[in-house]
């Protein structure tokens, strides 16, 4: 039976109700291995597991329930391990590691924040910012439409600026929230975001963070902001004791 893993604690970490129910149907029980000084958070993986809202909701349970008493390594979702001696085997080799991700993390919870441009705010701004787009554009409009030459650099043109522009405001968004958070991680790209980024911010500070980050959907009205925490810290644990299954891999509960 292969093992799943919910997150990784000190073994120190208060119990967890006896009667915790994971992912599967029905749950499966919810059960900790300790090796040393740390613990994993586990139960036995169902056959087939698939990112289904039911499972999601269940993987977030127990982290929430077991991230309540204490700090947690979270997992995301799928993570899946040949055997409970595999999991104990990792947690020992990594020992080092674990403890000191649980100290950096301690306190600390992630927002991740993911934007992307709104398409005719953004073309006005780069139409307002640079006179030679502007002009040529006028130009063709006086023309009746400008000849094919002339289209074709005004979308040289304007695909050029707002790349440009693309990367300016992804700066723009981590600058204004990196002073508020501990740690940033860089997410993978994605198609249509601009920025996705994760910050690792105290838990007294989330207030601030999510001020600054209302400041920056003002000061920056030609993108959609989306602001997604407080999350367990997934961006800023890896590697983990096991790998997500290749069915789930990428599927977690937050980051969305």
């Amino acid at each position: 039976m292969s093992t799943y893993v919910y997150a990784i604690t000190a073994a120190s970490h208060p119990s967890l109700p006896r009667d915790l129910g994971g992912v599967g149907e029905p749950a499966r029980p919810v059960r900790v291995l300790e090796a040393g000084e740390l613990a994993a958070v586990v139960s036995d993986a169902p056959e087939g597991l698939r990112p289904k809202r039911r499972d999601l909701l269940a993987h977030q349970a127990v982290l929430s329930e077991a991230g309540a008493t204490g700090c947690v390594l979270p997992m995301r979702f799928g993570s899946v391990a040949p055997d409970d001696a595999a999991v104990t085997g990792v947690l020992t080799e990594r020992a080092e590691h674990y403890r000191e991700r649980l100290r950096a993390l301690e306190g600390k919870v992630e927002y991740n924040v993911k934007g992307h441009h709104v398409e005719d705010a953004v073309l006005h701004r780069v139409m307002a910012e640079n006179p030679e787009i502007r002009s040529l554009a006028e130009a063709n409009r006086r023309s009746g439409g400008g000849g094919y030459d002339a289209k074709l650099r005004l979308g040289e043109l304007v695909a050029a600026a707002v790349q440009t522009r693309e990367a300016d405001d992804a700066r723009a968004i981590v600058h204004a929230l990196e002073p508020y958070a501990a740690a940033v991680s860089d997410g993978p790209p994605s198609t249509g975001w601009l920025v996705n980024a994760s910050f690792l911010v105290d838990r007294e500070a989330t207030e601030d963070f999510v001020t600054a980050a209302e400041q920056a959907r003002k000061d920056l009205p030609h993108l959609e902001l989306r602001i997604n925490g407080p999350l367990p810290p997934y961006s800023f644990v890896e590697p983990g004791p096991a790998e997500p299954a290749s069915t789930t891999a990428g599927a977690d509960t937050g980051t969305g």
